[in-house]
């Protein structure tokens, strides 16, 4: 069994070397890539962040009041309406107390009217020989005794008929709900903590951090058109697609970040349903609150440099570099530097002259000295894409 398989081995192993013999043969045809003329052309700079989409408005919902929690009425992870109704927690108690403090209203309104009948009565005869100014006196202080007593009792009846209120609690903003903390039959009190939370959905915001040299530099590209708020800014997704909406800065925070030297922008972007919702279903939106973005800033003035597809540069521990196919169609390492790039596009800051021809495509089928059959590319990369960090 074992000389069988260093047999096989064997035969693999002379098979191997035999291919990359014949691999290394001369008289083959030159292998054809695709390549590209480096050209200047006017690009718009662009400059990256990383950043956070967060939520413009977030609520905490919470009990006000002990009571059952006896129906919640919303859909966990659903959009709901400003104004819907949520949970609603147990009734009785809380009218019943309502009824109460309505019956010491009356009481008391009832006890402040003769109160007044009796002060009257006492006004009309103090200008005869049966009235005394005692009595007047007592019967105005008891008077407003009593008209303190319903004011108190009121007070108490309007306490009663917010804690009634309570009892249902509806959605102060609009956006998306988390699921329920709490089920249905447990005592919620104010001490129980968050029964859910709502997260608004429509706009976002985005929060990323720049550093203080990229800052003044955006402030003075914008000068002229108001500051950082004409700045429009748009968002490479997780999965490299660009969204389709654009954003604008509206906060830039006061206060510098001591550690890193950055400062913190907040730009507001739209953020609609992929596709319109259905009732009581989950609405599937783009932009996720927490979620981690790259901010793309767009300069307000096109400049002019060279730049290729962003396909033809490759690094190694020595930085960047492109294969250049000379008069002679035979492939040259050229090292380069670059200035600024998007994953489609790569501006040159040096290292190429106007007009040589770059390889594209085919890039790992070339080395250096080796003969090649260049031609156009598959699919040209558009010359007016925009360059980024």
């Amino acid at each position: 069994m074992t000389l069988r398989l260093l047999a096989v081995m064997l035969v693999v192993l002379v098979s191997s070397i035999c291919g990359v013999a014949r691999a290394q043969m001369p008289g083959g045809p030159p292998p054809a890539v695709g390549v590209v003329k480096a050209a200047t052309q006017s690009v718009t700079e662009t400059s990256e962040f990383i950043g956070r989409v967060q939520a413009v408005d977030r609520v905490v919902l919470t009990a006000r009041v002990t009571a059952f929690l006896e129906k919640r009425s919303f859909v966990e992870g659903t959009e709901v309406a400003q104004g819907d109704l949520l949970y609603e927690l147990e009734r009785g108690p809380f009218e019943a107390a309502v009824q109460q403090q309505e019956a010491a209203v009356a009481d008391t309104s009832a006890r402040l009217a003769n109160a007044n009948i009796q002060l009257s009565r006492a006004q009309s005869l103090l200008s005869t020989p049966a009235g005394q100014r005692s009595n007047v006196d007592d019967a105005t202080a008891n008077q407003r005794s009593l008209a303190a007593q319903v004011m108190s009792a009121q007070a108490q009846l309007r306490m009663a008929q917010i804690n009634l209120g309570y009892t249902e609690i509806h959605a102060p903003i609009a956006g998306k709900i988390s699921r329920t903390a709490i089920s249905v039959g447990n005592v919620v009190s104010p001490s129980t903590g968050p029964l859910a939370s709502i997260v608004s959905q429509d706009p976002m915001y985005v929060l990323f951090p720049v550093a203080m040299r990229a800052e003044m530099d955006l402030e003075k590209q914008y000068a002229d058109r108001g500051g950082l708020n004409a700045a429009t800014i748009a968002i490479r997704l997780p999965d490299g697609t660009m969204y389709p909406q654009k954003g604008t800065i509206d906060y830039v925070e006061p206060s510098v970040q001591a550690t890193t030297d950055t400062l913190l922008l907040r730009a507001q972007i739209a953020n609609p349903p992929n596709k319109p919702p259905q009732s009581g279903q989950p609405v599937d939106r783009p932009l996720v609150d927490g979620e981690f973005v790259t901010i793309v800033v767009e300069s307000n003035k096109p400049v002019t440099a060279m730049a290729i597809p962003r396909a033809a540069v490759l690094s190694d521990q020595q930085g960047d570099y492109v294969y250049v196919v000379d008069g002679d169609n035979k492939v040259q390492q050229r090292r380069i530097k670059l200035g600024q790039s998007t994953p489609t596009t790569a501006e040159i800051a040096s290292g190429l002259k106007d007009g040589e021809t770059v390889v594209v495509e085919g890039i790992q089928k070339v080395r250096p000295g080796m003969q090649v059959t260049p031609g156009p590319v598959s699919a040209p990369a558009s010359p007016t894409a925009p360059a980024g960090h």
